[in-house]
């Protein structure tokens, strides 16, 4: 009760973050039903484990985006007074939990309703079966197994949140390490694995590839997410060792100071936009590549990465709230300010573009050949 009044009392944009949670929940729901309709309506189709695992990327995406979200929730982080009415760090990771449990439900429940109103189960609403066809109207829905699928990304969401935002004991010289973060080396190395094994199932039978290539993307993207902090603590430092100004020195610091909350989300994107580039170099000249449910997907995890992406964007914003007051009250204009911000938006656009570009290119050859 306590989470569903924090939500209803909470600042219009962080009402529209739990939105897009729910949004991304109710989507990844309606693509899960539909997997297991065409399951059950197509039962020697051979590419159905396919699609199933084509499902796990916008679930992942979704879970990443309500993890982050809920990071960001400031209607439970710690304030001064909360623990003497019982709201101390755990309570308040609990609500964070409580909360990313609500969304996701809420656009599960709608994903379910919506399913059964396309198919025609449902009445009394414009376009009642509209998707007949698309979703197998003739077959029964189990409703068991629609209950079970629907309940991943809730379960999972809030495990995760639960997980991520749990109270830490806080160790002797807790200060944020000095130098660039670690990772670098395991990332290069997972993107180069993570390459080879879309190498190799290349050269297998086009059915059994799916598998392969699913999981020769994940571990290039686990890469990417491993070395993106490192990238931009080095395009921090890039910017501070090329003619020292003090815009060149602000934007640096920023980038070093904020490469772990930053780096992540942005090797992320990476991951998908270089994923987006070698399908559409493998499979864009194919007559109609792309069918609806793909789509969905795909639209459903570049929706959630880049949310992600804005959020913790939106996150080091706040954390340099204070920082950025006392900047203004010494006298810095407000066009330094800004002059800095497009700094680092272009020296980051510098360098990932052309990575993402490079990795694209390089995981579409052998599935070009």
């Amino acid at each position: 009760m306590l989470a569903l009044r924090l939500t209803r009392g909470s600042h219009p944009l962080v009402l529209l973050r739990r939105l897009t949670v729910a949004a991304a929940s109710a989507g990844v729901g309606f693509l899960l039903l539909c997997t297991l309709m065409h399951a059950l309506s197509h039962p020697d189709d051979r590419s159905a484990v396919g699609r199933l695992l084509w499902c796990a990327l916008p679930l992942a995406a979704a879970v990443y985006l309500a993890v982050a979200v809920a990071r960001t929730d400031p209607g439970t982080r710690p304030r001064s007074g909360l623990s003497a009415v019982g709201l101390g760090p755990v309570r308040l990771a609990v609500l964070a939990a409580a909360s990313t449990a609500l969304s996701c439900t809420l656009g599960s429940m709608l994903a379910l309703l919506f399913f059964l109103h396309l198919r025609g189960d449902l009445t009394g609403l414009p376009f009642d079966g509209a998707a007949a066809d698309l979703l197998s109207a003739g077959t029964p829905l189990p409703l068991p197994a629609a209950l079970t699928l629907l309940s991943l990304v809730p379960l999972i969401a809030t495990a995760a949140a639960a997980v991520v935002l749990r109270p830490r004991p806080a160790a002797p010289d807790a200060e944020e390490p000095a130098g660039a973060p670690p990772g670098l080396p395991w990332g290069v190395a997972l993107v180069a694995v993570g390459l080879a094994v879309e190498t190799y199932v290349s050269g297998t039978e086009a059915d059994s590839r799916p598998p392969g290539v699913l999981a020769g993307w994940a571990l290039t993207a686990a890469g990417l997410w491993l070395a993106g902090p490192a990238l931009t603590y080095l395009c921090g430092r890039l910017l501070q060792s090329a003619g020292p100004s003090a815009v060149r020195l602000l934007s640096g610091r920023i980038l070093m100071a904020e490469s772990r909350r930053i780096g992540r989300p942005l090797g992320v994107v990476c991951a998908v936009a270089s994923g987006a580039v070698a399908a559409v170099a493998a499979y864009g000249s194919a007559p109609r590549p792309w069918g609806p449910m793909t789509a969905l997907g795909t639209t459903l995890v570049v929706v959630c990465t880049t949310a992600a992406l804005l959020t913790a964007a939106l996150e080091s914003r706040q954390s340099r709230t204070e920082a950025t007051g006392d900047l203004v009250r010494l006298g810095a204009p407000v066009t330094v300010l800004r002059q800095a911000a497009a700094l680092r938006a272009g020296v980051l656009f510098m360098v990932f573009v052309p990575l993402t570009l490079t990795v694209g290119a390089l995981a579409a050859a052998p599935l070009t050949r």
